[in-house]
């Protein structure tokens, strides 16, 4: 299975991001691939493909994280792109983190994953939530400019999610994302 943990923003967040993104979406452009609104979320940890024998032991240890986690507030704000602006191939809208929770629970549910003896792929962890991928590197200079004026409403995030990516298996040819388990912040 192809796995990773996340936060998922609650339906309230993602309509309102939804309702901002969608005049963006009708902008004729090739490069650009839109996500899917029921894709949103904040990875904490990409795990790639683990074995099944090794998806037990990992629910266990990220449910032991989770009960340690209390629920503390985020909001999506500003925008950015990865590698970077310049040469985008993902756009995003920015995470408002103020206690560095989700900082912390990255580390936990790495840290979890890596004592259920599965490897934690991906870079240094940056909250964010991806908007658009880009088919080739491209500028996106006033795409970042447009989204770093929304603001979400606020939310208080209160579990981490374990997500199964199907390549290919969704809407036009679309990942599908099955949550495998959830849990809730207890702390």
């Amino acid at each position: 299975m192809r796995l990773f943990v996340a936060v998922v923003p609650p339906l309230e967040v993602v309509e309102d991001l939804s309702e901002f993104v969608e005049p963006r979406r009708e902008h004729p452009d090739d490069v650009i691939r839109w996500a899917r609104d029921e894709h949103w979320h904040i990875t904490l940890a990409f795990l790639g493909d683990v074995p099944d024998w090794k998806t037990e032991e990992l629910e266990e240890r990220l449910e032991r994280a989770a009960k340690r986690q209390k629920p503390f507030e985020l909001q999506l704000d500003g925008a950015g792109a990865f590698p970077g602006v310049p040469d985008a191939r993902v756009l995003y809208v920015g995470v408002r983190d103020e206690t560095e929770s989700l900082r912390h629970l990255s580390m936990t549910t790495r840290a979890a994953a890596n004592r259920a003896g599965v490897t934690v792929e991906g870079r240094k962890f940056t909250p964010h939530v991806t908007v658009a991928r880009l088919r080739r590197p491209v500028d996106v200079t006033r795409w970042v400019r447009i989204f770093d004026g929304y603001r979400s409403p606020t939310w208080r995030a209160g579990s981490v999610q374990l997500i199964e990516s199907r390549l290919g298996a969704g809407p036009g040819n679309s990942s599908a994302y099955i949550t495998v388990g959830e849990w809730d912040f207890l702390g």
